[in-house]
């Protein structure tokens, strides 16, 4: 099965954003092909009109009626976007959410009916995006929504990198006003253990330890600048410990990052958006992927937004899309070594004692 040639989903995102940009520089390189078999929910009329803005080389496109159609050594496009859509590179519009949302829902049913194995997905704008029949925050909240399990909320973003660093959030895309309330143990103990298990079956780390961040300035300072570590991180840590989990901390943030502690640790629990992606960003650039575990596939994005501001210009650069694919494609590797191994290990043993007995 690691042999077989995986289908990588990728949805466009905002197509006035830097989407096709990132897409079509990343699959510049004709390895890419070896590696994997991309599907772009998209327009292959918008991809065609980027490459000849931007001068990008022309690699062989193929349209398939369905994904399980795909073509290998072709960028193959599922067109969700009507022939005369509008394109205005870096401007928001509302055609451009309605067509970022087809692609999404599209790639998702096709994900469900495994026509496709992972899903990787473009930047949006979360402003134009919205609709009656989509009201989230991010894509986090809407895969956890579509793709888990019905009364399960344990999507849990993951900011990950090629050097090691791993930064997952007990909090995602909330006010910061709203963090402190929306902290509980009980929620911070199931992080952890989703943390952990995404840990050992998506990345491959045997025995993680995982670092837990202080919600207030110097921990609290003994409760001087707030109780939640005494009332609610401490109590998780403890509760986690119990439970296997090698949890550590809490650790004030500054510190933390500042002495390069983080390298001591296989993963990094934050308890805000910003506490944890304004060090990640800083120490990886633009190498950085957005990881989405708790569900049951593999989904990853590059770390950066739809980029209006150089939308255009020939100015984006598709590291941390190439890195998002590579993500997902090692991600399904290590899921399936880690259920292959884990699963019904005494049937296993038993035909393993009765080859040797023969």
């Amino acid at each position: 099965m690691e042999d077989s040639r995986i289908k990588v989903g990728i949805t466009h995102g905002d197509y006035n954003g830097v989407g096709y940009e990132v897409i079509l520089k990343a699959f510049e390189d004709p390895q890419m092909f070896e590696l994997c078999t991309p599907v772009v929910y998209g327009s292959q009329r918008i991809a065609s009109h980027y490459r000849k803005m931007l001068d990008i080389q022309q690699v062989a496109v193929h349209r398939p009626e369905r994904a399980a159609n795909a073509k290998d050594d072709a960028l193959n496009f599922i067109n969700v976007v009507g022939d005369d859509e509008p394109i205005e590179p870096g401007k928001n519009t509302e055609a451009a959410g309605k067509a970022a949302r087809a692609a999404l829902e599209r790639a998702v049913a096709d994900l469900k009916a495994g026509e496709i194995d992972v899903l990787v997905t473009a930047p949006i704008n979360k402003e134009n995006v919205q609709s009656a029949e989509f009201r989230f925050p991010g894509h986090t909240e809407y895969l956890e929504s579509a793709l888990g399990e019905e009364g399960n909320d344990r999507a849990l973003m993951i900011m990950a990198a090629d050097n090691g660093l791993r930064v997952a959030l007990a909090t995602i895309h909330l006010p910061l006003a709203n963090v402190a309330q929306q902290l509980t143990t009980e929620l911070l103990v199931s992080r952890l253990e989703e943390f952990n298990r995404s840990l050992m079956r998506d990345f491959g780390v045997h025995s993680p330890r995982i670092a837990v961040l202080a919600l207030n300035p110097h921990a609290g300072d003994g409760g001087l600048l707030g109780k939640e570590e005494s009332d609610i991180i401490e109590p998780a840590i403890a509760e986690a410990n119990n439970l296997r989990i090698q949890a550590f901390g809490p650790y004030s943030a500054d510190g933390f990052f500042g002495a390069a502690h983080h390298l001591h640790f296989d993963g990094v629990l934050a308890m805000y958006h910003d506490q944890g992606l304004i060090p990640f960003k800083a120490l990886c650039g633009n190498q950085g992927v957005n990881f989405t575990a708790g569900l049951p596939f593999v989904r990853t994005s590059p770390d950066h937004g739809t980029a209006f501001d150089i939308a255009g210009r020939n100015e984006a650069d598709p590291q941390s899309m190439r890195q998002a694919i590579y993500m997902a494609i090692d991600a399904l590797r290590n899921r399936r070594r880690h259920e292959e191994a884990f699963a019904s290990p005494l049937p296993k043993l038993y035909q393993e004692r009765s080859a040797r007995n023969e």
